[in-house]
């Protein structure tokens, strides 16, 4: 399988383009050898790869754009909860 691109949820089948108009956090991308890059407005934030990474993406590919913006999110950890500092 080759590389694709950072996928943001606006690229998910089925999404509804005039909800793509507001921005999306996260994306991944998925490298031949299965490995997952998770990315937070472009910046790689996590890799995630072997077991791990075949969990993900089996779930990924069956959820909606808004709930996979919440698995990425929340496999990130504590990850913008809104109480660091400016």
């Amino acid at each position: 399988m080759a590389a694709r691109t950072p996928r943001s949820a606006g690229d998910h089948p089925g999404h509804d383009a005039a909800a793509g108009a507001k921005a999306r956090d996260f994306s991944y991308q998925v490298t031949k050898d299965r490995t997952v890059f998770v990315f937070w407005h472009g910046r790689r934030v996590m890799t995630v790869t072997g077991r791990d990474a075949e969990k993900l993406l089996a779930r990924l590919e069956r959820i909606d754009a808004d709930a996979e913006q919440m698995v990425l999110a929340k496999l990130t950890g504590n990850f913008k909860r809104g109480n660091e500092r400016r």
